[in-house]
């Protein structure tokens, strides 16, 4: 797919070819890019993205403004230029995990797709990343030129795009560890991570009866942690002893009778200490009260 000749429109530009140039950009070593609505030399291009009005993925032709669009989601949501290149080339992109290209539609790529078709039904108010990308465009009292800045807002999506799978591809890789934490508890009620990965989400898939997390923090101690009555709550299953909020040192130590605890936050959800055996202690007076 080397020395490919793609093309996009000229003039202002949105997240949409933004992001599918961003995407193309990270399997391909180099490819010559010409942003233009000249019909004669998108005729000649390799992929178009945006503009030329046909969607039609074996010519590399991805373009949603034509008359009755290019086909939207089961949820109703259109694709834009990016989920169409998305579609073909995301699981590529993803290195062949369908899992990861699937967490990346549903949290990037659909978004992006949805506000540049105007279908904001279920998108979150607020400055959004298109909002971002647009901001890249030259304004009418700037003199730069629009393909330098689509240049720049590229390079800033190109990051965005791998930090996203890098996320996804933690979060995915993660469920097993954590499922069988949760299968090997000897206690159900206080799971052990032996080293910390993103665990809110599957502990509340697969287990009902359980109410703290234990894990190794990066700097060496242990930390003990809630496990909230739903995602996204700041309500605990089952809070640390109120006598800990807010203390630390030996202050904490005294009150609790662990001679290596650290601290406990105010809002109870989590504590910590130098040693694995104490933050057990944590947890089972935490239990008994």
């Amino acid at each position: 797919m080397n020395d490919k000749i793609i093309v996009t429109h000229n003039g202002n530009f949105h997240a949409d070819d933004v992001f599918s140039i961003a995407a193309l950009k990270s399997i391909l070593p180099a490819f010559t890019l010409i942003r233009t609505r000249d019909l004669a030399v998108i005729a000649k291009a390799d992929i178009v993205i945006d503009v030329g009005g046909e969607y039609n993925p074996d010519a590399g032709r991805f373009d949603h403004h034509q008359r009755g669009g290019a086909g939207e989601r089961e949820n109703g949501i259109p694709y834009s230029s990016f989920g169409l290149i998305w579609q073909k080339y995301g699981l590529e992109i993803c290195q062949g995990d369908a899992d990861v290209a699937k967490s990346i539609d549903t949290g990037l790529v659909s978004t992006i797709d949805a506000i540049d078709c105007g279908h904001v039904q279920g998108v979150s108010t607020g400055i959004s990343l298109s909002q971002t990308i647009s901001m890249f465009n030259p304004t009418w009292q700037e003199e730069s030129h629009f393909d330098l800045c689509f240049d720049e807002a590229v390079e800033f999506a190109s990051r965005v795009l791998a930090r996203f799978i890098a996320s996804a591809s933690g979060g995915i890789n993660a469920k097993s560890i954590v499922a069988k934490a949760v299968e090997n508890a000897a206690d159900p009620r206080v799971i052990v991570l032996e080293k910390y990965t993103p665990w809110k989400t599957t502990v509340h898939t697969l287990s009902k009866e359980a109410l703290y997390v234990i894990y190794p923090s990066g700097s060496g101690p242990f930390r003990i942690q809630t496990v909230p009555v739903e995602l996204g709550s700041f309500e605990d299953r089952k809070p640390l002893p109120k006598a800990w909020a807010g203390l630390a040192d030996q202050a904490l130590q005294e009150v609790s009778g662990i001679d290596d605890a650290m601290f406990c936050h105010n809002g109870l959800f989590i504590a910590g200490a130098q040693s694995f055996e104490s933050v057990m202690k944590m947890a089972a007076i935490a239990l008994a009260e």
